[in-house]
């Protein structure tokens, strides 16, 4: 099977988005999302924003273009895991609100992180 890197979901009523079966021991550490650059999300596993995002927002201190990116990732940032029966995570609602989701959703990999994006 090759690797899942695009995926499209309709959310449920509680804006759950079900993760494909063959991603859910990537995000078996936990689930970040955050405001992307854009009218989108983005859907970090735990380890790689510990271990990748985290880090390079404890840049300089002075340095006002790291103070825009922890402003723009912090934001509303949100840190779930998966429901153990379906392998779901709730979308908040001040997120969709930001990526303009309403129910349809397209997941697209971005390398070690997705974008969750309106359909």
């Amino acid at each position: 099977m090759g690797k899942t890197d695009y995926f499209e979901r309709k959310l449920d009523d509680k804006n759950r988005l079900t993760i494909p079966p063959e991603l859910r021991d990537l995000l078996k550490s936990g689930v970040v999302l955050t405001q992307g650059f854009g009218t989108y999300l983005h859907m970090y596993p735990q380890d790689v924003w510990d271990t990748m995002v985290e880090p390079k927002l404890e840049g300089d201190i002075l340095d006002e273009r790291i103070a825009d990116l922890n402003v723009q990732f912090r934001t509303g940032k949100v840190e779930t895991s998966l429901d153990d029966k379906q392998g779901r995570i709730r979308l908040d609602g001040h997120l969709t609100a930001y990526a303009g989701i309403n129910k349809d959703v397209v997941v697209v990999a971005s390398g070690s992180y997705w974008r969750i994006m309106a359909q």
